[in-house]
C-alpha cells in the first residue's frame, strides 16, 4: 500500500508539474530591446519576469536620442492557440526619459500589444509590439509610432 501510494504522489506531481510548465515558456528573460519609430530608435538592456501564469512585469533602460529613458509595464500574457512557444500579450507602465544635455525630463505613460515567441528547445525568446506613448508632462501630446523588438536569454 505504501508503494502504491508512493507512486501515486510521484505521478500526480509529474502530471501538476509538466501542466504548470505548459502554461508559460518561461520564468524570466534577459536580453537587449530596441525601440523605434517617430522620435528616433532607443536601445538597452531588457528584463521580463513572470510573477504568474499570465502575469509578466516588464524593465528597460533605454538609450538614444539624446536621452535616457525608463520603464517598466505589467503584461498579461496567454498562449496563441496551436502555435507552441507563442504567446500575446498586453499591458501598459508609466515611464520617464532623462534629457542628457539640459533640457527638461518627460513623464508618458505606454500601452503595449504584441507577441512573444520562446524558441523550443532554445534558451532564447523574441517579442514584437506596438508601444505608443502618451506624454503626461509637457502639455501632453503622443508618438503612436512606436514599435518594440526584444531579444531575451531565458532562465
Amino acid at each position: 500500500m505504501k508503494k502504491l501510494l508512493s507512486a501515486a504522489l510521484f505521478a500526480s506531481a509529474m502530471f501538476l508539474g509538466t501542466t504548470e510548465t505548459s502554461a508559460q515558456s518561461y520564468k524570466t528573460g534577459l536580453g537587449l530591446m530596441i525601440d523605434v519609430g517617430d522620435g528616433g530608435t532607443f536601445v538597452g538592456p531588457h528584463v521580463k519576469h513572470f510573477f504568474t501564469r499570465n502575469g509578466a512585469g516588464e524593465f528597460d533602460i533605454l538609450f538614444g536620442n539624446g536621452s535616457t529613458a525608463v520603464q517598466a509595464l505589467y503584461q498579461y500574457n496567454a498562449p496563441l492557440g496551436g502555435a507552441k512557444g507563442l504567446n500575446w500579450y498586453v499591458g501598459a507602465g508609466p515611464g520617464i526619459a532623462f534629457a542628457n544635455k539640459g533640457g527638461g525630463n518627460s513623464f508618458y505613460i505606454t500601452p503595449a500589444i504584441g507577441l512573444d515567441f520562446k524558441i523550443h528547445g532554445a534558451p532564447l525568446a523574441i517579442s514584437a509590439d506596438w508601444r505608443p506613448k502618451f506624454f503626461l508632462s509637457d502639455g501632453g501630446g503622443n508618438n503612436v509610432g512606436r514599435f518594440g523588438l526584444g531579444f531575451k536569454f531565458t532562465l
